[in-house]
């Protein structure tokens, strides 16, 4: 399960003209589900974006986690994260989970995140999206929990 994670001031989805997400200062959460991918990957994520630590502490290190700053998380789901683009002019998207195991695995995260008591809007899965955002830094980090359960990043 992959995650591409934003430090936003502010961020927001809309679809078809109305906003269904939208976050104050925190995390924008771009989500690709991979083949292989099972309810593990999903838990462990959710707690990797809770815990990373991107914030800047009173020295000015990334030492604090959205969970110290108290900041909200808007997940998105994003299949194209799992496109495969080492070849020709168009990405293939062989490794991406099937529609349906993505939307439960996707599912199973923001419940996780959810559970942890921090603030969390999502986008909507299948649905042509618009995603605005403020990135703050800017800061961004991919983060992936292979099925091995070995995270590589």
């Amino acid at each position: 399960m992959i995650g591409l994670l934003q430090r936003v001031t502010e961020a927001m989805v809309t679809v078809e003209g109305e906003t269904i997400g939208q976050i104050g200062p925190g995390l924008a959460v771009l989500i690709g589900v991979q083949q292989g991918d099972r309810p593990e990957q999903a838990q462990r994520l959710a707690e990797r974006l809770l815990a990373y630590r991107v914030f800047e502490d009173s020295a000015g290190k990334m030492n604090l986690s959205l969970a110290d700053t108290g900041g909200e998380l808007l997940l998105i789901p994003q299949f194209t994260l799992a496109a495969d683009t080492r070849k020709g002019n168009r990405a293939s998207f062989s490794r991406a989970a099937p529609p349906e195991l993505g939307q439960a695995l996707f599912d199973t995260l923001v419940t996780a995140a959810r559970t942890t008591g921090v603030g969390v809007e999502t986008g909507q899965f299948g649905a042509n999206m618009d995603v605005s955002l403020i990135n703050h830094g800017p800061v961004t980090f991919w983060l992936e929990v292979p099925p091995s359960g070995k995270d590589i990043s």
